[in-house]
């Protein structure tokens, strides 16, 4: 017989026991990665709890056998090795997922570890009733036979050591190092503990895996100014939450000044922000996606008065705003099922900062979500046309408005204008994909097809004897600076057989400095080809006479807006009329657009007009139809 139990302390066990309520605390307050393994830690933080205190009610039994039935002895000791073993095997379980193992590999381990603690259960048990094993005899004495727990852990332990040392290319190296290390300080102490013939401190080795695996993979530290925690945790709450179908609320706070640079807030704002954080709604978070993005987010169920608090926050912001008095743009928005599964909030908020002024506050609704992801298909298809680099996409379709010419009575200019034909929004408008499309690097090849298409139907026109004066393809500042501008417009018309006086280009005027000058640069180095040139937008946003003098322009395009302003403004026509003459004195032909009825028509003609272009004449058609306005020579 053997009283080891003579040599038991529980301090070891309630140290445990005090671990894992700090665990839970910590897992209650701060924030955790709640990965799919993150399930695996909350049990083997239950199991220890559990083991700890099957222990402490085993060691406490065995100070009384021989006066309390056996069974009260066997029943905590069993469950205190189940209870290890089931961690052990929890932790195989745990090392499958970051080692990346394929399917039959997984298989293959989860088989041999559940195969494992079965027989070790079984022998456990079996041991003490055919008395191989643990057992206490009618004259109360002890008797340890095989040692079984051992073999189990060592059998665990081999499994893990083994996984670690096989698959560690897959993991970060410190990671694995970590983890190997502490595993290794563990079996050292179970080791010293059996050497000394002490059990006093088997369960508590078991915390510090724990401790390893929260600090290098689950935790996510909060900014001590703040309180904010990073995109981390940010992707893995929107993930946690839709996982569990748990709706929230998101306020974004977005400051500019202190976006992309070094700067962090200002103390006194980071204070507000910390007010802001607690006061209004029950246990929100809050996380900082950049250096001058906030997220706050609440869950709906923990907060059924979100729309009030809401309203409070912005009320107390616009109070406090004018202390700061710093740019911003507040945006408000429930939670959407398509975005949490994509984890999409951030490039939707970020969408909306794009249509929104600066310092509002834009509280979404269900069609700013449609808009977002037809946003998204359309940046999609624009990539994907991008990618394809195909002169004859069907996707950009061409249109035209045919152009009067007043001195002829005929059509035989037009303006080509620009659509997208996409399979799952039908026609788009320009309005709606160009911005897009020169922010995301894409216009130019768009502009490329345009031009070759219409190139392409020039030809076809000649060939068949229609008098084609010219028409004439709108250009961006961002096609402009493509260093092989010049170099692609004459190999698009030139690979189409048609002469380079066929195409006009119409470029808007620019205040940036660079821009101007390599504008100038292009038309003065395409002009001697016989390529024609339109200032277009004349008379909105940023005009400069001395500029437009420097540009050797061929045709001057008033806008729309100066036509109507015409016909409601006797000085407005005045002015508009002398600068259309002025114009025309200096050889530069006058385009008036937005022209919808005879009197429009009337007013511009007398306002030196050589040209008119607008509803009146005909709506954009497809380029094909221009057939149906323009005359056949009389060769043809």
């Amino acid at each position: 017989m053997i009283n080891y139990y003579e040599n038991y302390s529980p301090v070891g066990d309630v140290l445990t026991l005090a671990a894992c309520i700090v665990f839970v605390a910590l897992i209650r307050s701060a924030y955790i990665n709640r990965t799919k393994n993150f399930l695996y830690l909350r049990v083997i933080i239950f199991l220890l709890f559990g083991s700890a205190s099957s222990d402490m009610l085993y060691q406490l039994a065995m100070n009384h056998v021989g006066e309390i039935p056996n069974i009260l002895i066997y029943i905590p000791r069993v469950l205190f090795h189940l209870g290890l073993w089931a961690n052990l095997l929890l932790y195989v379980f745990y090392m499958k997922e970051p080692m990346h193992l394929d399917d039959k590999s997984d298989k293959r381990y989860a088989l041999i570890a559940e195969a494992g603690y079965v027989v070790l259960a079984l022998l456990e048990i079996l041991g003490t009733i055919t008395r191989m094993g643990f057992y206490i005899d009618e004259n109360a004495e002890i008797h340890t036979g095989i040692p079984i727990f051992p073999v189990g852990y060592v059998f665990f332990i081999g499994m893990i050591a083994y996984m670690i040392a096989i698959y560690r290319d897959r993991v970060f190296r410190q990671v694995v190092g970590v983890i190997a290390f502490t595993m290794g300080i563990c079996v050292l102490m179970i080791c010293l503990q059996q050497i000394h013939g002490q059990s006093s401190f088997t369960v508590s080795t078991f915390v510090l895996p724990i401790f390893a695996l929260m600090y290098m993979l689950h935790s996510n530290p909060y900014n001590i100014e703040s309180g904010a925690l990073g995109i981390g945790a940010y992707d893995d709450y929107i993930r946690n939450s839709y996982e569990k179908k748990r709706k929230f609320l998101i306020m974004s706070l977005f400051m500019p000044e202190f976006d992309g640079s070094n700067r962090n807030y200002p103390m006194d704002i980071m204070s507000t922000v910390r007010y802001f954080t607690v006061h209004f709604f029950k246990r929100a978070t809050l996380f900082q996606i950049s250096g001058g993005h906030l997220l706050l987010i609440a869950d709906i169920k923990k907060n059924p008065d979100y729309n009030e608090a809401a309203n409070k926050m912005i009320a107390e912001f616009n109070k406090v705003y004018p202390i700061y008095r710093k740019d911003y743009k507040i945006v408000s928005l429930m939670s959407e099922d398509k975005l949490s599964e994509n984890r999409g909030y951030v490039e939707f908020i970020d969408y909306i900062h794009s249509i929104m002024p600066q310092n509002s506050v834009y509280i979404t609704e269900e069609k700013d979500f449609k808009s977002f992801y037809d946003y998204k298909y359309i940046m999609s298809e624009l990539k994907d046309i991008k990618e394809k680099k195909d002169l004859n996409d069907p996707r950009v379709e061409v249109y035209c408005q045919p152009v009067f010419n007043i001195k002829r009575g005929v059509y035989d200019t037009a303006e080509s204008l620009m659509r997208l034909n996409l399979p799952e929004l039908g026609m788009v408008f320009p309005d709606k994909f160009i911005p897009i499309a020169e922010k995301n690097g894409t216009i130019t090849i768009l502009t490329q097809i345009i031009l070759n298409k219409t190139c392409r139907q020039i030809g076809t026109m000649l060939r068949h004897g229609y008098n084609v004066r010219r028409i004439s393809v709108n250009f961006s500042i961002f096609d402009v600076r493509e260093h092989n501008f010049c170099s692609m417009v004459e190999k698009i018309i030139r690979d189409n057989g048609i002469g380079y006086d066929k195409v006009a280009i119409e470029i808007t005027e620019t205040q940036n400095e660079a821009d101007f000058e390599l504008i100038k640069q292009r038309v003065e180095e395409l002009k001697g080809s016989g390529i024609k040139f339109y200032l277009d937008d004349f008379g909105t946003g940023y005009s400069n006479f001395e500029r437009i003098m420097e540009l050797p322009f061929d045709i001057i395009k008033f806008d729309r807006s100066l036509v109507i302003a015409s016909g409601t403004d006797d000085k407005i026509k005045e002015m508009v009329s002398h600068l259309a003459k002025m114009f025309s004195e200096m050889d530069y032909a006058v385009l008036y657009e937005g022209i919808e009825d005879e009197a429009a028509e009337r007013r511009c003609k007398d306002m030196s007009a050589k040209y008119l272009q607008g509803y009146k004449y005909s709506k954009p058609i497809p380029i094909r139809k221009l057939t149906e306005y323009f005359e056949k020579t009389e060769a043809g």
